[in-house]
């Protein structure tokens, strides 16, 4: 997908999300859900790829990749998947934590 299309579907400005992707403005978090929702991904999944999550694990993206790949589930499936997916690790991350 292109820049100027991306911008498009996110609702932001094409020189806006060009500075973004340069490095020189950092996203708010409702401009990172923008993008996630035009991308059909989820937010902290983003966040993951862009490096900007702590205790990002490398072995996870491939779940995630796999989804998000997947052509015979629609966008919302392959959200929602994803999401449930990031709940589950995130609630074991959690329990982890307090044993």
């Amino acid at each position: 997908m292109s820049v100027r299309k991306l911008a498009e579907q996110a609702g932001i400005s094409n020189p806006y999300l060009s500075q973004i992707e340069r490095g020189l403005r950092r996203p708010s978090a409702d401009i990172v859900k923008a993008l996630a929702g035009a991308l059909s991904i989820s937010a902290e999944s983003l966040y993951q790829r862009a490096g900007w999550l702590a205790g990002e694990q490398p072995d996870d993206s491939g779940v995630v990749d796999s989804i998000e790949a997947d052509s015979r589930l629609t966008a919302g499936q392959r959200r929602a998947l994803v999401e449930v997916y990031e709940s589950f690790v995130r609630d074991n991350e959690k329990e982890r934590k307090n044993d």
